[in-house]
């Protein structure tokens, strides 16, 4: 994690706390030339472009108050989507159930991404039920394997 995301979540954390919501994740990256800071969050029922702009406008006052970002970026504040990001142990832990894309780090039975069913989290090892062409088969992860994870959207 950069310093700035870092900071941003910081200076976010009571905004997030009194208006109910959840930060979901932060990104600082290089576009071409241009800088994006990019803030997604969720809350139970989902966002709305509401909550994105109290979000957006909240943040951008603190942000311009306390300037922690040297050069020009752009903010933009908005929901994870369908294909939201894993990435404490309570988003495995409520990801129980649904499908998942885990990649690792270094190959498990020669592989490195993973689709299916999440099983289990307990921690420590995921556990995964992958289909390959007609019959399931349960793969472990260990979570300090897991590059990134997310949940993946099923097309049908």
């Amino acid at each position: 994690m950069s310093k700035v995301t870092e900071v941003v979540e910081e200076l976010a954390a009571p905004i997030f706390q009194e208006l109910g919501l959840e930060l979901v994740d932060v990104e600082y990256v290089k576009e071409g030339k241009s800088w994006f800071l990019r803030v997604y969050i969720d809350k139970e029922n989902g966002v709305d472009i509401e909550d994105c702009g109290v979000v957006s406008e909240r943040l951008s006052e603190i942000l311009d108050e306390i300037d922690p970002i040297p050069h020009n970026y752009f903010l933009e504040v908005s929901s994870p989507g369908a294909e939201r990001p894993l990435k404490k142990d309570k988003d495995f832990q409520m990801a129980i159930g649904k499908n998942v894309f885990i990649k690792t780090y270094e190959p498990i039975d020669g592989e490195k991404g993973f689709e299916g069913t999440l099983l289990e989290f307990n921690g420590q090892v995921l556990k995964i039920e992958v289909k390959i062409k007609t019959r399931k088969k349960s793969i472990e992860i260990p979570y300090e394997k897991v590059a990134n994870a997310r949940l993946a959207v099923i097309f049908s």
